[in-house]
């Protein structure tokens, strides 16, 4: 049977008899030419994926195409990825530096300089690569009476001067002071940070990183509490004057503001008790001067035994009574402020008794004032019981008074109270005759003043803790429950140890400062370092701070431009936090 075969040229087809006619090479070259297409019927059929391709269907031309497309897909970032990672590699490698031009031209690497690139000085300089340039100083170790290594107060050894100085027991005393008033800031007792020197190459290069020293120095601090205080009169010279009956007020002789002197007439009250008092004066008086002449009378009769004893016992005993009621009289007016001369009273006449009575209390100016014999004899003078000022006025004349209402108040301004509001916490820090500077709100001025009492309780609600202090106001400046802000004076040091503020740096682990080598200008050769010093910060008094230890007067510190320094002496700690205190 013959097929026949479908070439992909124009229309033609081959038939039996033509291919009888063909030799032996054409034959083989008709079988190759017959394989061809079936090879390709058969590719065709297996991507077509029909199960009736048969065994042609297995072939695994299919598979591999498809992973191959896949790979050449993600090629791009593969090789992406790579690059990344070699990059990364080299950089750790190379410290992310470009290899030199003449090393990327293909020359011979020069030298490279000298330089300790870690302590950013010359490395033949390098006094911490090198100790034997600048051997290290004794590490005398921690000082716990004042909370730093290597006190200066305790071994004078370390010093950056050129003489060791004496330390003087008053210098001990003075830090003991500081240290025993407050808890003070604290040092990391095993950081080891001061045994770090910090190196500049030249001088130039100091001056270009702004670097300016001070020198530390002797000066009076003062450290004090800020508390808010309010003026009050002296509870103690401060006088509510009311009148002891009630009844009208006839005359009103001082207004507020007028200053007064003890006894001084205020003003008159018309009151009705006085004139029974003194009616009851006048009769007592008159009772017991009858009563003595009748036992007078009666002692003769009975000396010449005329009389009974018993009319001599009830004579005596009439007599005593009438004395009795006479002081009662007498101490009911001296009760009242009008202290009559009882004898002279007893030897007066009647006239003059009665112009007494009438006048009783008052002086003789004061009589004639008011009006002599025409004033009435019912009046009760107000006075001042010190001497003051009148600071209230309430009396007015034709008014209704008892003896709860009170006329007037009078104050003596010559000494003032201070209350002082002082946190709970700070209240341990008080002590009594400290030292009080107060400064009136819309003043310039300070007045001084002392620490006289310490309230043992505080405020439930604002928690304060209530003080007082007595200020002494002869000119009568300062005015009652006025406020303003009070210094409560702790610490008066006459010769503290005080350096600019600026060269207090404080490293993660200890408050230090930089400390200027004593050999600094030694000679052109001279390593221009600074040591790190750990000190005890008492006080910070802008622009100045106050030292408790670790310092001493005349040595020299990096001032402005420290924190420089600071930067230096922390880099290589860098991602290790406190490096020195591990």
């Amino acid at each position: 049977m013959s097929r026949g075969i479908v070439d992909r040229g124009p229309g033609r087809v081959f038939g039996a008899a033509e291919a009888s006619d063909v030799g032996p090479q054409g034959r083989a070259s008709e079988a190759s030419a017959e394989a061809a297409p079936q090879e390709s019927q058969t590719g065709i059929s297996a991507a077509k994926g029909g199960d009736s391709a048969g065994p042609l269907a297995s072939s695994p031309a299919g598979p591999v195409r498809g992973w191959v497309g896949r790979v050449m897909e993600y090629m791009p970032s593969v090789l992406v990825l790579a690059m990344l990672a070699g990059l990364g590699v080299y950089g750790h490698v190379s410290g992310w530096t470009l290899p030199r031009f003449w090393a990327q031209a293909g020359g011979a690497e020069m030298p490279a300089e000298a330089w300790c690139e870690e302590h950013s000085v010359p490395e033949a300089a390098c006094v911490e690569c090198h100790p034997e340039l600048m051997p290290p100083e004794a590490d005398f170790g921690w000082c716990k009476a004042h909370g730093i290594p290597n006190c200066p107060l305790e071994h004078p050894q370390v010093v950056q001067l050129k003489t060791a100085p004496v330390v003087q027991e008053a210098d001990r005393q003075r830090a003991a002071r500081a240290l025993a008033l407050a808890p003070r800031p604290e040092n990391n007792p095993i950081c080891k940070n001061y045994r770090r020197r910090l190196q500049f190459a030249s001088m130039e290069a100091m001056r270009k990183a702004g670097v300016e020293v001070a020198v530390a120095d002797r000066q009076r601090v003062v450290e004090s509490l800020s508390v808010a205080a309010e003026v009050r009169y002296d509870q103690t010279r401060l006088a509510s004057v009311a009148s002891r009956l009630g009844g009208m007020v006839g005359r009103v002789e001082k207004n507020a503001g007028d200053a007064v002197h003890a006894g001084q007439l205020l003003a008159l009250v018309d009151a009705p008790e006085v004139g029974r008092a003194k009616a009851e004066l006048l009769e007592a008086l008159a009772q017991t001067q009858l009563a003595r002449q009748a036992l007078e009378r009666i002692e003769r009769l009975a000396g010449q035994g005329i009389v009974p004893g018993r009319q001599l016992q009830a004579a005596q005993s009439q007599h005593m009574q009438a004395q009795a009621r006479l002081m009662a009289a007498w101490q009911a007016l001296v009760n009242l402020g009008l202290s009559a001369p009882l004898e002279r009273l007893q030897q007066a006449g009647e006239t003059q008794r009665l112009e007494h009575l009438a006048r009783l209390g008052l002086s003789d100016q004061e009589w004639a004032r008011i009006g002599g014999t025409h004033a009435p004899a019912t009046l009760l003078p107000v006075r001042a019981p010190m001497d003051g000022v009148v600071v209230a006025r309430q009396a007015v004349a034709g008014e209704a008074v008892d003896p709860l209402r009170v006329l007037f108040q009078v104050a003596d301004i010559r000494r003032m109270w201070l209350m002082l509001s002082v946190p709970a916490e700070e209240a341990p820090r008080l002590a009594l005759g400290q030292q009080v500077r107060y400064r009136p709100e819309g003043s310039a001025g300070w007045v001084e003043g002392t620490l006289a009492w310490i309230s043992t309780t505080a405020d439930a609600q604002t928690r304060m803790v209530l003080a007082r202090a007595d200020l002494p106001n002869p000119e009568g400046r300062l005015r009652n429950e006025t406020f303003g802000t009070a210094e409560i004076v702790l610490r008066d040091e006459p010769e503290a140890v005080v350096v600019p503020r600026e060269a207090i740096q404080w490293e993660g682990c200890c408050h230090v400062v930089f400390v200027r080598d004593r050999h600094f200008f030694d000679g052109p050769g001279a390593p221009n370092v600074f040591h790190v010093r750990p000190v005890r910060l008492w006080a910070r008094n802008a622009p100045l701070a106050e030292l408790a230890a670790g310092l001493w007067p005349g040595e020299v510190v990096a001032a402005k431009g420290s924190e420089e320094l600071r930067g230096e002496l922390l880099k290589n700690a860098l991602g290790e936090g406190c490096a020195e205190c591990q």
